[in-house]
């Protein structure tokens, strides 16, 4: 029994070290001290001892108890202490810290709602590489090499024929590669362009190209799936117009205008006080396109449409300057 008491002693003396919090304490109690703790059960067995060892197995007993209760005091009263010099030092009158709460970035925002309006309209989404070759990018969407139409694009270049995508329209022959029509897909993602950077223009943005392809596809129906996209966008009111315009890979050709959302139509730096602002270029797709693929240009006929988020975001949200979006400003990004 005598070294079963000094055994628990060096456990009790090594236990009250490693307790560092008020409930640890107790723990450190409850284990020793309660009326169901270690000590007592000692103490419960001296029933079993002779009447002439009693005397002294008492008597190491209450030393033992009396030198936890001390311990168990001393700790107890120096973790008091030290939460009471924590509590000293807060001072609950001061205002609270604001927690910054994140949101979606606007062009996240707007991507979103562009999707979903061409979701509604039985479009499905696709994905195409940032790093393009020559190949995708420029020769198969009717870019040759020495086409004037090249110098429309300032491209970054990795290598002589690796370059950083200068438009989304590389992912229609991706997609027409892939699969047979018909094809009802908008192809989202971020490209690069060596652009004088302005309120109006960046060398980052992001753009979402449109393809339908399929039998009997007409201009009525570009005209009258992009009328419905700005009036589901932009609200009811707006106004849209066709102007003719030229691109490799559509044939005809038309870039579509709606009212400034800004200024309502009146004129404003945005709109170059016109009243009127580009938000995307489309057309039918140039049967030339269809040689790349392997479609029969006899039977299928497409239509193709490419847009930039930001302007999109930029009538959406009523803001006038396209650098905005890059700047990060706490303050801008707060109101989103």
């Amino acid at each position: 029994m005598l070294n079963q008491i000094e055994q628990l002693k060096q456990q009790l003396l090594a236990d009250v070290l490693v307790v560092k919090t008020l409930p640890q304490l107790e723990e450190f109690r409850v284990r020793y001290l309660a009326r169901k703790g270690k000590i007592a059960e000692l103490f419960d067995g001296m029933r079993n001892l002779l009447p002439e060892q009693r005397p002294d197995i008492g008597k190491a007993l209450n030393e033992l108890r009396s030198l936890a209760q001390s311990k168990f005091d001393e700790k107890k009263a120096l973790l008091e202490q030290s939460e009471k010099r924590v509590e000293a030092r807060l001072d609950l009158t001061l205002p609270g810290r604001q927690r910054w709460v994140g949101s979606k970035h606007p062009i996240t925002q707007a991507w979103e709602e562009i999707r979903r309006v061409f979701f509604g309209m039985g479009f499905t989404v696709t994905l195409s590489p940032e790093i393009e070759d020559d190949y995708h990018n420029f020769e198969a969407v009717n870019f040759p090499p020495d086409h004037p139409a090249r110098d429309m694009q300032d491209t970054f270049f990795i290598t002589d024929k690796i370059l950083l995508r200068t438009h989304t329209t590389p992912g229609q022959i991706r997609v027409m590669e892939s699969q047979q029509p018909p094809i009802r897909v908008i192809i989202p993602g971020r490209c690069y362009r060596n652009e004088a950077i302005s309120a109006r223009a960046f060398c980052v943005f992001h753009q979402v190209e449109g393809l339908y392809v399929d039998v009997g596809v007409t201009m009525t129906e570009l005209k009258g799936t992009l009328v419905a996209f700005a009036r589901q966008i932009y609200g009811s009111d707006v106004r849209a117009r066709f102007r003719p315009s030229y691109f490799p890979f559509t044939e005809p050709s038309a870039e579509m205008d709606i009212s400034c959302t800004i200024c309502g139509g009146k004129g404003c730096r945005l709109c170059k006080f016109t009243g009127w602002l580009e938000i995307l270029g489309a057309g039918m797709v140039d049967p030339a396109l269809y040689q790349y693929v392997g479609y029969d240009e006899e039977k299928y006929t497409g239509y193709a449409f490419g847009m930039g988020i930001e302007r999109v975001a930029q009538l959406l949200y009523g803001v006038d300057d396209i650098r905005i979006y890059y700047e990060n400003d706490v303050r801008f990004l707060q109101q989103f």
